[in-house]
């Protein structure tokens, strides 16, 4: 080769090169969206400034920031103490920064927790969407302090992320002080420029990560994209969970015990723990849950209860929601938990006292329902209601009849005069034989026949139909209150009104419950889709064509229109002289127990009231309470 050949071939390549690189820095900046202005709040309303403060650092950062904005730019903004401040008001600002600290163990400060909560449970809220707050453009600066390692600013990184997840705009990315690094006051003042450069409309750029500053490109283009690595969130699926892990090979010991096995695995595993955790479940013990219902925090702040208050006359501020089997036989196309708690067909695991799981499931449930106290609505006397549980919904998640104690543990809510309403998936007809009396038994029927439960329920057991089948028989022998729960799934169930009737004679049980399935938003675990979820005038249209074909037997008793709910009851026990009486007298079924003689249903039932019977123009709602409707916010599609 000669000179001049490998002089030319050197050139090219050179040449080459340089378009390549030039190319791809111009593909990387392709990625940020043009140069715009954010423009100033076009609403007359303030914009709310809040501090999440404990010891007052934040507060002292809010108030300087205010007079930045305030007195130095005419921005103006309200400083607001989120105690004070209804959260769910929030979709109708437009403007909102949020100062705040992180306190013990990542979390917020007393001032703030319940506005944290909300904001937490809301942005899980498939019904809320990823629209809610589109309207609003928010900033969040964080204080706390990097010894604390992985929770330094963990309060203000996961407002960050909920406010996004929302729908808002965030205007400058999650600002981060640390109080002993010395480098707070530099760190805010900075932080507290960019708010100001963009509120007055200084340009930035976006990309799919947030707003970054034209002089900030540089430094994001040379940065490696660590978008990939471990900061998903992505939800276990749990009956797969081995190998996901650490492997710990360990060996288990099962002994035989008087004909019951007693195994020594515990159910809840660190992973299994750590994802219930993350869905705002308490765990307790090795195999047991509790977590405070919705209608639990509506109840309590006066603006209504469950479908149960509304059927059966419940105080939903005092019913405690738990289960002592987190594990399931089933894994439903519509299970809310998309399948994060273990399954099994029979009890294999570590078993804990029934007296340590009632004691802690109430100490834990009385623990969140203090975090309400000061919440807007809730006053002294309800609160203190709350902290005096009544009922027990055993409906958590899981399979609580699996538990081999469960008649242990059913005795002990009823020494304490709890009420008891247990459900079970109809697959262990031998444990619904063993129960002792509990004040409602239920049977979910997902299904009315063979195939369409097999594809609904996704059953474990090979036999799942003779064990549906002897299950509903079962409820006949039961004196007490029995229901059957149905859960309407368009396009999977709603079609089968003869199929359903004819189950009834099986169990005959004293209650039908129709409720329209709801949607727990996307996963890979089920197919389901809104187009899947019935109307509230589907399911009344259901319930109707059901109770004719019984010929009288049952009629629509009740309805509850905000659960899309719709209760139907047997006549000849239930209806007394032409008035319905399906609430439950607690403390007459409470002496009843402790006597210790058989009963019946009639025993312990009350008069509905009016307002709680079908057709009328409360639907459900009880009038006391206070009707709370959201604003909502939808996007219209041009």
């Amino acid at each position: 080769m000669t000179p001049s050949s490998l002089s030319t071939r050197l050139t090219l390549f050179a040449l080459l090169s340089a378009t390549t690189f030039y190319f791809l820095y111009k593909s990387r900046r392709r990625c940020l969206k043009p140069l715009k202005h954010l423009p100033l709040n076009p609403n007359p309303r303030p914009g709310k400034l809040f501090f999440l403060t404990q010891t007052g650092t934040s507060k002292a950062l809010a108030q300087r920031l205010l007079d930045l904005l305030s007195s130095k730019n005419n921005i103006p903004f309200d400083l607001v103490d989120p105690h004070t401040y209804e959260p769910e008001d929030l979709p109708k600002e437009s403007l909102i920064i949020i100062i705040a600290s992180t306190w013990e163990d990542g979390n917020p400060p007393q001032n703030s927790k319940f506005f944290v909560n909300w904001l937490a449970d809301i942005s899980t809220d498939f019904r809320a969407g990823n629209l809610l707050l589109s309207d609003c453009k928010f900033a969040v600066f964080g204080v706390g302090s990097r010894l604390y390692g992985d929770t330094f600013n963990a309060v203000a990184r996961d407002l960050g992320k909920r406010l996004r997840g929302l729908g808002a705009t965030e205007m400058v990315p999650v600002g981060e002080g640390d109080v002993d690094g010395g480098e707070l006051e530099s760190v805010f003042e900075g932080w507290s420029e960019k708010v100001v450069t963009v509120l007055k409309g200084g340009l930035v750029m976006e990309n799919e990560n947030g707003i970054v500053y034209e002089s900030d490109v540089e430094s994001l283009e040379s940065d490696d994209d660590d978008d990939g690595e471990g900061g998903g969130e992505d939800i276990v699926d749990l009956e797969d969970i081995a190998g996901k892990g650490p492997s710990r090979k360990k060996s288990v010991n099962v002994a035989e015990t008087n004909g019951k096995l007693d195994g020594k695995r515990e159910m809840v595993t660190p992973v299994i723990r750590a994802n219930l955790e993350k869905q705002g479940y308490k765990i307790i013990g090795s195999h047991s849950g509790v977590k405070i219902c919705r209608w639990t925090k509506s109840q309590l702040r006066g603006r209504g209860g469950c479908y149960k208050h509304s059927f059966y006359g419940i105080e939903s501020h005092r019913c405690m929601e738990a289960t002592p089997s987190l594990a399931c036989a089933n894994k439903c196309v519509f299970c809310w938990r998309h399948h994060t708690n273990p399954v099994g067909k029979s009890w294999q695991w570590k078993m804990d006292d029934p007296l340590e799981i009632v004691n802690t499931a109430i100490d834990l449930h009385t623990k969140m329902i203090k975090q309400t106290k000061g919440v807007p609505g809730v006053t002294q006397e309800r609160l203190m209601e709350g902290l005096s549980p009544r009922h027990c919904a055993l409906s958590l998640v899981g399979e609580p009849i699996m538990y081999p104690e469960i008649n242990a543990l059913v005795d002990e809510l009823h020494r304490r005069r709890i009420s008891t309403f247990l459900v079970t998936n109809a697959q262990f007809p031998e444990k619904i034989k063993m129960l002792k009396p509990v004040t409602q038994l239920y049977v979910s029927v997902d299904a009315a026949t063979k195939d369409s439960l097999k594809a609904i329920d996704r059953p474990l057991f090979g036999d799942f139909w003779e064990r549906f089948i002897d299950s509903l028989k079962s409820l006949k022998e039961k004196h007490q209150r029995t229901v059957y729960r149905l859960t309407l799934v368009k396009g999977w169930n709603t079609e089968d009104v003869d199929a359903y009737s004819k189950l009834f004679v099986l169990g005959k049980p004293d209650f039908v419950e129709i409720k329209g399935v709801t949607y727990c938003g996307s996963s890979a675990t089920s197919k389901l889709t809104m187009e899947n979820v019935p109307w509230h005038s589907d399911v009344r249209a259901f319930s109707e064509a059901l109770a004719l074909k019984s010929a009288g037997e049952y009629e629509v008793a009740c309805e509850h229109a905000h659960s899309c709910c719709v209760l139907l009851a047997k006549t000849e026990k239930f209806k007394v002289n032409g008035q319905w009486h399906t609430w439950i007298d607690y403390e007459k079924f409470h002496d009843l127990v402790a006597l210790g003689r058989p009963f019946d249903s009639e025993d312990y039932m009350a008069l509905t009231p009016s307002w709680a019977v079908y057709g009328a123009e409360e639907g459900g709602f009880d009038p006391d309470q206070s009707r709370y409707k959201k604003e909502r916010h939808h996007k219209s599609k041009h």
